[in-house]
């Protein structure tokens, strides 16, 4: 049993079958029974602001925007997660 916490996947399939999906290593056996394609959505990076180190998701690469500054890495990730389930797939 893992000592990661419990994660919950959102999988939407198009017209053609493809399935879009947030990555998680839980999928691998789901990956590798066809063809797959990976590509990154969105880059979380840190930045500096006056207040010190934040951290933004820049979601860009799929037409979106930059959220942020956030106070962490995790809130930043958890933010670019839940923008991706309601806007990209």
């Amino acid at each position: 049993m893992s000592d990661l916490p419990a994660t919950e996947l959102l999988i939407s399939i198009e017209i053609d079958g493809r399935l879009r999906l947030i990555y998680s290593d839980i999928l691998l056996p789901l990956l590798q029974e066809g063809e797959t394609s990976i590509s990154r959505a969105s880059q979380v990076e840190p930045v500096t602001t006056p207040e010190g180190i934040a951290w933004t998701a820049d979601l860009s690469l799929v037409g979106g925007p930059v959220l942020g500054p956030f106070p962490t890495r995790e809130a930043a990730l958890y933010h670019e997660v839940r923008w991706l389930c309601r806007h990209h797939l």
